[in-house]
């Protein structure tokens, strides 16, 4: 016996409401979901969780939908909502969107990103900016991230780089000790088969990216998403023009950025002006 639908919820948000509007669709033309998503480039699975608003529609999807059903541009009318809406579950989205990235790029101007830090580094980042968490709350997040950090050993490893300003080498966390295993574990990464770190020295000055953190994730599919984050929110962006308008200022800022190699010089230079840890 099949498993009766999913309520749907249009009145919660835009991103509800297409799928509603696809549900509807689909089934006054009779349409199975495998018999819609054979008409369209997408999977059965990715239709269905873009029905229930799990997954938000992919770009291509609601002009194909308009011209399948004649509907007008109301779907891509939808659409266009949907991509200046905050979503509840955003931070879902992009955990799942890094999770399927072949390609990971990312620009931080104050602390070194998730996917790169130490141990360390990152209970003390934490502890820093929620000084208010229990033991419990800290262990957590770490857990967290520690998982976040198996995407760049699984087998085929995505292709990984990273613009760090250059506070970023020089504003401690954890003290001295923590700061050298942190700087030394990026020396290790300055330049890999799948990894390469850039350092935006001081000395460049502003800048299109100032102000917050810029991750860039290419699909397999080929799909750009970009997600900028500020201290205490984060955007996901999917509209093709946004997100390679996020692409071009990256590329501008990597090529203004020192070399891989002239970065791991400047990261070691830091890492041996760091105070003796038994005599700061």
């Amino acid at each position: 016996m099949p498993r009766p639908a999913r309520e749907l919820t249009p009145e919660r948000s835009a991103r509800h409401l297409f799928g509603a509007k696809l549900r509807k669709a689909r089934e006054d033309r009779g349409l199975s979901l495998e018999a819609l998503a054979s008409k369209l480039t997408i999977s059965k699975s990715h239709l269905a969780r873009v029905e229930i608003a799990e997954y938000m529609p992919p770009p291509e999807l609601p002009a194909q939908l308009d011209r399948y059903f004649e509907t007008d541009g109301t779907f891509t009318e939808l659409y266009a909502l949907c991509t200046k809406e905050a979503h509840p579950d955003q931070f879902k989205r992009r955990m799942d969107l890094e999770a399927q990235a072949v390609i990971i790029r990312e620009y931080s101007p104050q602390i070194v990103p998730g996917l790169l830090q130490t141990e360390d580094y990152g209970r003390a980042q934490f502890r820093t900016h929620l000084p208010k968490a229990s033991d419990q709350e800290i262990e957590e997040l770490w857990t967290l991230r520690l998982g976040r950090q198996a995407l760049l050993l699984r087998s085929p490893r995505p292709d990984y780089s990273a613009i760090l300003d250059e506070a970023v080498l020089r504003r401690s966390y954890g003290g001295p000790r923590v700061m050298r295993e942190q700087l030394e574990a990026l020396l290790g990464l300055c330049l890999t088969p799948t990894s390469f770190i850039q350092v935006l020295p001081f000395s460049h000055g502003g800048h299109a990216l100032a102000g917050g953190s810029l991750s860039l994730w290419t699909l397999d599919s080929g799909q750009h998403v970009a997600y900028e984050e500020s201290i205490s929110s984060g955007t996901l962006l999917e509209e093709k023009t946004e997100v390679l308008a996020h692409v071009r200022a990256y590329d501008l800022l990597s090529a203004s950025a020192l070399s891989p190699s002239q970065s791991a010089d400047l990261i070691q230079s830091v890492l041996e002006a760091l105070p003796d840890e038994h005599h700061p």
